[in-house]
């Protein structure tokens, strides 16, 4: 048993990689679809351009930390673990950054908007 060991680890390790590259593709076209999303808006002056690109960014960097936190299953050591960590609470203050953002945006727009 002890000799399978080390060969079930890199599957499970493999797998995992694979599945961190795939979010992390996800979390890039949320974001590159976000982006056009607002470009085409933008063009057509929608007034929701902010609005859309933020909650596109905040699902975006979500995919992201989604990443980031798999991929501490695979650090090896302790400086890998505490880069990891700095990485997710940046991306986590730029997440609520974001979500605030869009809290306020909601809150502009709902005074703007007149209701029937």
């Amino acid at each position: 048993m002890k000799e399978a060991y080390p060969i079930i680890e890199q599957y499970v390790f493999t797998v995992i990689e694979y599945l961190i590259l795939l979010i992390e593709i996800i979390g890039v076209a949320v974001l590159v679809w976000a982006i056009v999303r607002a470009l085409s808006e933008l063009i057509r002056h929608k007034g929701s351009v902010r609005l859309d690109l933020a909650e596109g960014i905040g699902l975006a960097l979500e995919f992201k930390m989604g990443g980031e936190l798999l991929r501490t299953v695979i650090a090896r050591n302790l400086e890998e673990l505490a880069i990891l960590g700095t990485v997710i609470l940046l991306r986590a203050a730029m997440a609520v950054l974001v979500y605030w953002e869009i809290r306020t945006e909601r809150k502009h727009a709902s005074y703007t908007d007149p209701t029937p």
